[in-house]
């Protein structure tokens, strides 16, 4: 039965939950080891001003600065509808008129006032952009923030392929906790095939919290479910493998649910606790990737003279917004 459990557990439901977004943390403070960094590492905000735009009247003005904070927002970009403060990086929202078309730019901005990157959204119909249509804005907003949430993670994937200690260049250092709460030797054995699962894998498990990159709890639950079948009483088991990174922020967790025949777990796991941390132990990497953005694309910084040939940067006065 044990086997058969640990076939099926493979295809058990592995839920990612909390962290595993396409920018998950895209403004987080430099380290000790990235201090030199923090005139182009974003800060803890992003501020996105109401802008002061020729195409747009005050209504479209504050309406636009109002959607795309919000969106941006459900991006897990911690942005703030505010005028731009001293150290901040903002958002400049600003508009171009093609015939009859309101194309809506998305210029992110660092806390000097130059064009990190600019996004181009699709265009808004004149009539429907003067009249302040909400539908029309809240796509743009939208659409908008998926650009601007982008463009974060590729600045800060740059950031990281600039700095020699970052997780582009070296395995994440994983403290992991063990487990609580399994029957059993489920506590023993379901740790310890984490930690195996782990050997020859790019990020690895040690000892301590001393620095730690990320850490990983977990937690077993049994509670009693149906009659099976033939009479025979069920259990259910939940299995979370929670994340957090070293300043304790959620970076996700992976949850592994399956019915088992009740109590068949009382004893020894054996080839069980080798299935579920397997399948864990790829889900939690998953979640660094995610979260860290390692893995994502860099975006040049034309603003360093770093040999690339991209467009001249401009600049603007913060809290203009236009």
């Amino acid at each position: 039965m044990k086997r058969s459990f640990s076939i099926l557990l493979s295809l058990s439901t592995m839920c990612l939950l909390s962290g595993c977004l396409s920018v998950p943390h895209p403004f987080s403070h430099p380290g000790k080891e990235t201090q030199n960094l923090t005139d182009r590492t974003a800060t803890s905000r992003l501020d996105v001003p109401v802008p002061k735009d020729e195409a747009s009247g005050d209504a479209v003005s504050k309406l636009w600065a109002q959607q795309v904070t919000e969106a941006l927002l459900e991006q897990s970009v911690p942005a703030i509808a505010q005028p731009v403060r001293p150290g901040d990086w903002w958002l400049r929202l600003h508009t171009e008129r093609r015939g009859d078309v309101i194309v809506p730019l998305y210029s992110v901005m660092t806390p000097k006032g130059t064009i990190r990157a600019t996004q181009e959204g699709p265009g808004v119909s004149v009539a429907d952009w003067n009249a302040a249509n909400p539908d029309a804005i809240h796509t743009a907003s939208m659409f908008g923030a998926g650009q601007v949430a982008n463009t974060l993670t590729g600045i800060m994937a740059q950031d990281m392929e600039d700095d020699p200690h970052s997780l582009k260049h070296r395995g994440a250092r994983i403290w992991f906790q063990g487990v609580t709460g399994a029957p059993g030797d489920g506590d023993v054995s379901l740790a310890q095939a984490f930690v195996a699962a782990f050997r020859g894998m790019k990020d690895s498990i040690q000892s301590s919290r001393t620095d730690a990159d990320f850490i990983v709890a977990t937690t077993v639950k049994l509670t009693d479910g149906p009659e099976g079948t033939h009479g025979h009483p069920l259990q259910h088991i939940r299995i979370d493998w929670r994340a957090t990174d070293k300043d304790g922020h959620e970076v996700g967790i992976a949850t592994q649910l399956h019915d088992i025949s009740a109590h068949e777990l009382d004893g020894m796991w054996g080839d069980v606790a080798m299935a579920a941390a397997g399948e864990a132990a790829g889900a939690v990497e998953e979640m660094i990737t995610r979260y860290s953005s390692r893995d994502a694309k860099p975006i040049p910084d034309t603003t360093k003279g770093n040999g690339k040939k991209a467009a001249t940067p401009q600049t603007a006065a913060p809290g203009t917004g236009g």
